[in-house]
Formats: C-alpha cells, structure tokens, sequence
C-alpha cells in the first residue's frame, strides 16, 4: 500500500511498522487505497518521529539493506547470507562439483567514513542429488534411514526448478511424492502431479521419502503453511563434506580456483565495483539514496614491527625474518630438551620393517637436535581396529606407566584415532604420539623424523625453541569455546596459560558447559588454576595477565565484557587482596572478511603488518595484525579487540607481545595466525570435542599433550 505514494516519498525501507525515508517532509501524510482482496478502502496515515543520526544503530543496517537490493539488480543468487553468481560458475566435473563465485559485503562505520568491506567468496554445489546420497546410504547397508538424516538434516540445498535454497529441517520416510497436499484453491494434488503441471519434470522414484523444511517469510505471507516438503531427487546439496574435505586432490583442484593471489583478488574486487556502479537500476538507486561508491580500494596507513630473535640451545638464535624457520630445524638444538628413556610403540605387523627403519631415523635425528631417545619397547598388532589398539593399550598400561605411547596407525579413521587418545588422555594417561604408516618412508623421512622428534619431546614438556620476551612477569593465557560433535547443546572452554618467563612452559584446563550457559564461573576458576599453577613455579603470582579470548561473536561481547572481564575482576581482587594486578583481556577474531594488500606492488603485505586506523572502529580499542606468511592465496589478518585494559601499556607494547606470541606455537617451524596460547586452546578444544567427549586427566595437565 505505501507503494502507491512512492513518487512522493522517494526512497524509502519499510519493516512493517517504520518507513525509513530520505525526506523530512512527510509528516501527517494521510491517503487511502483499495485492499486488494475485497476493495475496500484503507486509510493509511504517516508522522515523522524523528530524525536517524549516524551513531543510531539502525543506521548501518539500512546501507546494508540497500545494498542486498543493489546485489539483487546484479542477478546474484541468495544462498544462505550471501549473493553468489550462478551464470559464472566453474565446473569442476572429476568430483561433481560446481563452484559458484559471489561476494561479502558489509558496510559499517569505522574510524573516518561509513566504508564497504567487499569480499571474494565461493559456494560449493554438488551435482549429486540427495536422492544419490540416499542410495548411497542404502548401498552400504546399516541402518540407512539413520545415516541418511544425518548427513542431511542442518544442510543448505539448491533446487534448480526455482534456483531457492532450503535447510533441511527432518526427513520424512512416511510421505513419499506420492503424497498429496492441499492447493490454495482446496484441491488435494500429489507432489508428482504438481511439478509435472507445474516445471513439466517427471519424478522418477515414486517412493522416496520427503525433505522437510521450513518455508521462506514472503511464503508465509502469501498464505502458505509452515512447513515445506521437498523431493530429494530434485534437491542438490550445497557445501563440502569431512571426507571431502579431507580429500587431497580435491581441495587442490578447488584451490585452483578460490586461492586468488592479492592481484587477482584485487582485480575481481575492482571487477565487482564497476559492476555495481555501471548497472542502471544500482545507479537509480544510490541517486535515490543520495549515495555514492569510490572507484578504488581504500589506502590505509600501517606498520611493519621487526622480526623477533628465536632462542635455541647453546645461546643460538635465529631472526624470524619472513615467519618460517623450518630449514634452521634440522640443524639447531633445542632450547630446552628433554629425554625419553621409556616408551612404548604400538604397530601393526605388518609394518614392522618400515616401522624399525623410521625409528632409526627419529633417534638419529633427536641426536642432532640434543633430544635423547633410548630404544623403546616394541609391540606390534595383529590387527589395526580400533578395538586392537585400545585393548592392547590397556594390557600394556595397566602394568607400567611410560612417557610416551607412540602409535603407527593406517589413515585417518576417526574411531580409531578416538580410541587410542580416550586411552591415553582418560583412561591412563600419558602423552601420545599418532603418526601416519605412509610417512614411515620416502624422500621427506628426515624432515618427518625432525617434526616429530620436537612434538614428542613438547608433550614431555620441553621446547624447541624460546621468543624475547619484553614484559617482566608475563602470563599469556588463551581461551576458546568449542562444541561437542556427537552430543547437541554439549560446549567446551578450553584455556592454555604460559607459566614461566620465557614462554615456554604451559599448563591447560578445560571446562563442560551447556549451550547458552554464562561462563563467568568456568572462566575464572581456569584462570585461578593457571595463577596457581604459576605460583608453583615462581613463587609468586604473574604481574601482568594477558587473556586473549577466542569464539566469541560480535552480538557477545557486551556479555563478556559485563559478565567474564566484571566477574574476573572481582576474583583476582580477592587473590591479590584489592585492585593490585594489571590485566589486559582482548577478543581475538580470525573469521573477518578484512583483506589487505601491498599498495604499490599488489601483493600480500610483509609479516609484522599492523593496521590500526581507517578500518578500525572508532567506538573500539582494536587493531588488525598480518602475523602469518603464505605461499599461496591472500594472506588474512586478524583483527583484536581490546575491551578491558589497566596495564598502562602502550598499543605498541601490546601489539608487539601479541605479534611475538604467534612465534611460539610448536607444531610448526613458523608463526600462526593468532598467539599461541589462543591456537594452543582451539588445538585442545578439538581434541576433546571430536574425539574425548569429556575433560582429560589433570595428570597432563602440564604438558602439551593434545599438540
């Protein structure tokens, strides 16, 4: 109805009960129009009731909104959150594959203007429909029905008679298109009949159950029911799958299409913004809005902190330089070593020569790098099931109490993976190795050999190498939040806390919760066990705590800081006795569609980057850190948000402790993407929410045993 008076307000968004307007001149506007189901007159009056300023917070959504609309007139497809471009998708036939290019965009203010972050994305479309999955799921036997509904249910589908996407809700085995449902107009029609009159497709397999899913707000508007039924035959699935993913040449031959260099992701990105600006109906519509898009990308100013020295044994040090240090590997000693004189390897017998031959090369290699490793006790499998492993663990265990168990498995399967680590992290614990038989031989043995010995001797509690640490008294504590795979609303905190000066000795804690549970409780008595645990090492409390909080959204943060950082503070008062600590407590966020590039040679920006202005939030103490090196694709930032502060220490300073801590995660010869505390929690989390399913023993909890 408020279409009719559209010439004189102009442009306008209208939620149901607010029209948004760029006029001030519409107050007390009255008309009236016919309803267009029985003709009768409806009067229609409109006020103004105020005017939006750019700190309302329904400001930016409204950009946000017009600029759904400008990506609709680009003909994009809406799947899920995002607009994707069917017509210029990419086939990749050897996996039944399409890939479909689209964009992220979101507008926002930030520190001088309201500005555009664009993004390149692309959606996976499987050619398989899930009536093939179906028939898979019967091929393989088992409770087919079972195995089905869950690989379907939660998942995106497209179905090409229309080009809409669905969440499939449930599967329905008692219907089938055969069924019939109720038109509009009170006729009973079957779902065959329906899309042969409507699409003219025949559906071949009368007796296939239905998808359940739920149907779009503007079919609820027009009259229709709740729920939609779907045929799986004419569904495709959307997204990858965990066995897809862990495909190999799969994942390559997807790179080779969404691993785009800066200069190519430039490109498209520039691509895209003449797109929008040379379309006529986006044209109108930024005219009507009174809105205008910049030709370019925005130049921001940044800074490149020095590389960090790494110490090793023997007061050998290496400068970071460009972030990866792995050909110093083979050649250093540890800086601090440990030695490992029992421990156990379980293998199958059939790999026993191999088995043997790698061993040799671990210990020749722990000689050169000062880790001593004495023979272990050897016992080789008739078998490599699950339930082999885990019934010889417990055989062996229950009699001695090793350092290590180091177990040769055959791939990847996870029930087996579970077993070993539920024995060794629950049921007697003790640090555990899992190595691949396909590593035990060929032309990288040495490399393998040198990866492996470091991790071991980690989980023993040494370090291979130290970062210069500027801050006396330092404790580094990272937090994540993990769920539960098998069990629904199951959660996890998970905490990693350095305790020494030199940042390389650790303890680790983690915590069960339900889904929607405060975690002000669980998150202080991590940290109270992590002070503890310091204390026992030297003798006092740390003098500065450094949390980085990880798994947080950006609807949460007013809850943590009001709840965890309020709640926090009121515990270290007590073990303090009064205000006498200096905490800094930052959300760490790496799922940002932020992307930078080298202005004048379009390439990835040098390791060390920090951007803190033009893109950052004016409202926010936060910062963007380029901390990882890549060799292929565009290298992600990531952005910190600092939301509780009484160090007195400079942004510089905590920067620079955040940049050195992303040099001191173990399991590779080079820097990640976020500290290491943060990345040592995610690590521990995954382990216990994939494969444990419940808190390990707090036997290991001093060593980095999940690495």
């Amino acid at each position: 109805m408020v279409r009719f008076k559209k010439e004189e307000i102009g442009a306008y968004i209208f939620d149901g009960s607010i029209l948004y307007a760029t006029t001030s001149e519409l107050n007390k506007i009255h008309w009236k129009v016919p309803r267009k189901s029985d003709g009768i007159e409806i009067g229609i009056t409109m006020r103004l009731v105020g005017k939006m300023t750019p700190d309302d917070g329904y400001y930016n959504v409204i950009f946000n909104i017009i600029m759904r609309k400008c990506l609709e007139y680009l003909k994009l497809q809406l799947v899920g959150r995002n607009y994707y471009d069917a017509k210029n998708k990419s086939v990749v036939s050897q996996f039944r594959l399409e890939l479909w290019p689209g964009y992220i965009t979101t507008i926002q203010q930030h520190e001088n203007n309201i500005l555009m972050c664009a993004e390149i994305a692309h959606k996976v479309m499987r050619q398989e429909t899930l009536y093939d999955i179906l028939k898979g799921c019967y091929l393989r036997g088992g409770n087919y029905k079972e195995e089905f509904s869950r690989n379907v249910i939660g998942i995106m589908v497209l179905t090409d008679y229309n080009n809409h996407t669905y969440r499939i809700e449930d599967v329905d085995y008692d219907a089938s298109p055969s069924s019939t449902f109720p038109m509009r107009n009170g006729e009973h029609v079957s779902y065959q009949d329906y899309y042969y009159k409507k699409y003219e497709i025949e559906i071949s397999e009368p007796t296939q159950p239905m998808l359940v899913t739920r149907s779009k707000p503007k079919q609820r508007n027009a009259g229709e029911g709740d729920l939609v039924y779907l045929v799986p035959e004419l569904c495709r699935a959307t997204g990858l799958t965990d066995s897809m993913r862990e495909n190999f040449h799969l994942m390559k031959a997807l790179g080779a299409y969404t691993c785009l260099s800066p200069d190519a992701r430039i490109n498209k990105l520039l691509k895209f913004n003449s797109r929008l600006r040379e379309e006529p109906k986006v044209i109108q519509e930024f005219k009507d809005w009174n809105m205008t898009l910049d030709r370019s990308l925005v130049e921001v100013p940044g800074r490149v902190l020095p590389s960090s020295q790494l110490t090793f044994s023997k007061k050998y040090s290496i400068n970071s330089g460009g972030g990866d240090w792995s050909r110093n590997m083979q050649r250093i000693h540890l800086y601090n070593s440990k030695q490992l004189n029992n421990w156990l390897v379980f293998a199958s017998e059939r790999d026993r020569n191999a088995v043997n031959a790698f061993l040799g090369t671990l210990m020749q290699v722990s000689r050169q790098i000062s880790f001593l490793v004495r023979n272990p006790q050897m016992v080789f499998l008739r078998d490599d099931r699950a339930n082999t492993y885990a019934g010889e663990l417990e055989n062996n265990l229950s009699r001695c109490t090793p350092e290590l168990v180091f177990c040769v498995v055959s791939n990847n399967r996870n029930d087996r993976y579970s077993a070993i680590k539920k024995k060794c992290c629950l049921d007697r614990p003790v640090p555990s190795q899992v190595f691949l038989q396909k590593n035990l031989n060929g032309r990288n043995a040495m490399s393998i050999a040198t990866k492996v010995a470091i991790q071991m001797n980690c989980k023993l509690g040494g370090a291979p190498w130290a970062v210069d640490n500027p801050l006396r008294g330092l404790m580094a504590i990272g937090f994540d939040v993990c769920h539960d795979v098998d069990t629904r609303g199951k959660d996890y905190l998970s905490m990693v806390a350095t305790v020494d000066q030199t940042l390389t000795r650790y303890f680790s804690s983690i915590i069960q919760f339900h889904s929607g549970e405060d975690l002000a409780e669980q998150l202080c008595t991590s940290v109270r066990k992590a002070l503890m645990a310091y204390r026992a090492i030297n003798q006092a409390y740390p003098m500065y705590l450094v949390i980085y909080r990880d798994g947080v959204s950006e609807g949460q943060i007013r809850n943590v800081w009001e709840n965890e950082v309020g709640t926090l503070k009121k515990k270290l008062e007590e073990l303090y006795y009064g205000p006498n600590f200096k905490m800094i407590f930052i959300i760490v966020n790496k799922k940002i569609n932020v992307r930078l590039f080298d202005h004048t040679r379009r390439t990835n920006p040098p390791i060390g980057t920090i951007v803190d202005d033009v893109i950052t939030n004016p409202l926010k103490y936060d910062f963007f850190i380029v901390s990882q090196h890549v060799r292929q694709g565009t290298v992600s930032p990531t952005s910190y948000n600092v939301i509780s502060d009484n160090t007195g220490l400079t942004a510089e300073v905590v920067q620079c402790i955040t940049f050195k801590l992303t040099h001191i995660y173990y399991n590779c010869s080079s820097t990640v993407r976020v500290p290491a505390p943060c990345h040592y929690a995610h690590k521990l989390s995954l382990l216990v929410g994939r494969f444990l399913h419940r808190p390990p023993s707090t036997q290991l909890e001093n060593q980095l045993f999940f690495l």
